[in-house]
């Protein structure tokens, strides 16, 4: 191998910064005119000018109180600062920025502005070796993207640290998800970023693609005369054949490269166009020179690394702080409002609960009440004036025995009946027949009674109580039909929902007006003592319904 004369690259440098540096033909004030000054540098005094103008700008923006203008202008002032190499003050600028938009009332609508200064700002960790904060920097700025190429870019930067850290899986794996987004094609410069990365990767994982990729974004670049891009493409090509031991190849784009980065003309550029002949001629004391460089360099700025975003970072924790303090206090002063909301609620519902229980009491003493005293006028109107009505007869003489024994028989009866619907009942295990033999007690020759799905529901599952009241209510709307209606058919439908019983009762009788329940108020107190409904339809000559649910 042929080692490169130190002489060379004496005169490299000489070439990289002349005393009388190409000036801009065109003057101008236009934002777009040094916009592109700083983005797409052609001479060594664009960037300088470039800086120069947003300074002032955004000073002047300040002045005016355009916060959002300012914050831009410190973007474009910290990308020329990372461009000439000045990392430590491009991460100033970013920090500025970042602490104006803390500041500004309308922080929500600047994500914008946050996804670029945060991609910016990891762009300068990777140049630090501060790989993990540029990984922080770059989810940060995902965060905001809502644009694909925003993302595209950002997972390309983020590709970048793998590929520093020589984890080329990972890398590809990025890249392909960028490379794979919709309408990537319609961004060709965005297009070529990813294309020249992910040839460079393939490249390290000998992936026939790699060589295509890495020229079709050469050539891209070229179309758009994208000089930054170019060096890119150059410097890549040169080190694809340089891994594949072809020094022509690979000293012919290191040469474009150098030429590409001495029209750029900043010192970064020429500096790393520069390192590429050393790796190239593989000059051992050059290397060892390099590389003594390189450790130095990385030393300084992992010593700087602890200065601007840190400062940052502290201000935002004290105030982060403060607000943690505020936060709690309130934490505090809402757990003492639940506390005693949650004490004033459970006295209302103790009170509820206890005012519940007194009239339920109530219901239930008046409930007994109107039992005792519904009872009292059966015997009353039904044996009491029947056993006087016998008693007259007696008295008269004018009954024989068999008469008065006729007689007798019906006030027993009578009593029977009475004593049944108000006794105690024992349910039985076979309930559906239990309940079947009390409705098909009162069919007889002019009465027909019929009962649908009584022997499906599982009576099993309904509680003692809710039974026994079935059982009685249904009794009380048989024997009121027994005595009131004058029915032919009866008929009663039973269904089980969930845990509901839901009962129809329909008969053909002379049905009637319902005014005060006829008498069914005793059926409609057992139904509510169960939190269940009863409802009665009838009119006049059109027959009686009740809709138990229970």
């Amino acid at each position: 191998m042929k080692n490169l004369p130190l002489s060379f690259l004496f005169f490299c440098l000489c070439l990289a910064f002349p005393g009388n540096a190409a000036k801009a033909q065109v003057k101008t004030d236009s934002i777009p005119y040094y916009y592109n000054l700083i983005l797409n540098p052609h001479h060594s005094s664009d960037i300088p000018n470039g800086l120069k103008f947003y300074q002032h700008l955004k000073e002047k923006h300040l002045k005016e109180g355009k916060t959002y203008q300012a914050i831009q202008d410190l973007r474009m002032i910290a990308i020329g600062q990372n461009t000439i190499g000045n990392l430590y003050e491009s991460e100033v600028s970013l920090v500025a920025a970042l602490a104006l938009i803390d500041k500004s009332s309308h922080r929500d609508t600047l994500t914008h502005s946050q996804l670029g200064l945060y991609n910016q700002l990891g762009n300068i960790y990777r140049l630090q070796f501060n790989y993990t904060k540029a990984i922080e920097a770059f989810n940060d700025a995902l965060r905001f993207s809502k644009k694909q190429s925003d993302s595209i870019t950002i997972i390309n930067n983020k590709a970048n640290i793998f590929k520093d850290r020589h984890d080329y899986k990972n890398a590809l794996e990025q890249l392909m998800i960028a490379y794979n987004k919709k309408n990537i094609a319609k961004d060709p410069l965005t297009l070529a970023l990813v294309l020249d990365n992910l040839g460079s990767v393939q490249a390290k994982l000998n992936d026939a693609e790699a060589l295509n990729n890495l020229h079709a974004a050469l050539d891209i670049r070229k179309r758009k005369d994208n000089l930054t891009g170019m060096y890119s493409s150059y410097k890549n090509l040169a080190l694809y054949y340089f891994d594949r031991a072809n020094k022509t190849q690979a000293l012919y784009y290191a040469d474009k490269a150098y030429e590409t980065a001495k029209t750029i003309n900043t010192p970064s550029f020429v500096q790393d166009a520069l390192s590429l002949f050393i790796i190239i001629e593989e000059n051992e004391k050059m290397i060892a020179y390099q590389t003594i460089s390189d450790s130095i360099e990385k030393e300084k700025q992992l010593a700087q690394n602890k200065n601007a975003f840190i400062k940052y970072n502290l201000g935002n924790e004290k105030k982060k702080t403060a607000d943690a303090l505020l936060a709690r206090e309130k934490e505090k002063n809402q757990k003492l409002v639940f506390i005693i909301l949650g004490v004033v609620i459970a006295l209302t519902a103790i009170f509820i609960y206890l005012m519940q229980r007194i009239k339920h009491k109530k219901e239930k003493i008046v409930q007994v009440h109107n039992t005792e005293t519904r009872i009292s006028k059966k015997v009353h109107d039904e044996v009491a004036n029947d056993v006087y009505h016998l008693m007259a007869k007696i008295q008269g003489n004018a009954t024989d025995s068999e008469e008065l024994l006729d007689d007798l028989e019906k006030i027993y009866n009578k009593t029977r009946d009475i004593s049944k619907e108000n006794s105690a009942i024992e349910i039985q295990e076979n309930f559906s027949g239990q309940l079947s033999d009390l409705l098909l007690s009162y069919q007889t020759e002019k009465v027909k009674i019929a009962t649908r799905n009584i022997s499906k529901v599982d009576w099993n599952t309904i509680s003692e109580i809710k039974k026994t009241t079935i059982y009685r209510v249904l009794q009380e709307l048989m024997t009121n039909m027994k005595k009131h209606s004058n029915a032919t058919a009866v008929v009663l439908s039973f269904q089980k929902n969930n845990k509901k019983i839901n009962i129809e009762y329909t008969d053909n009788g002379t049905g009637c007006e319902l005014k005060n329940k006829n008498g069914l108020q005793n059926a409609e107190n057992r139904i509510k003592t169960l939190n269940g409904t009863i409802i009665f339809e009838s009119k006049p000559n059109k027959g009686f319904k009740a809709k138990i649910s229970l």
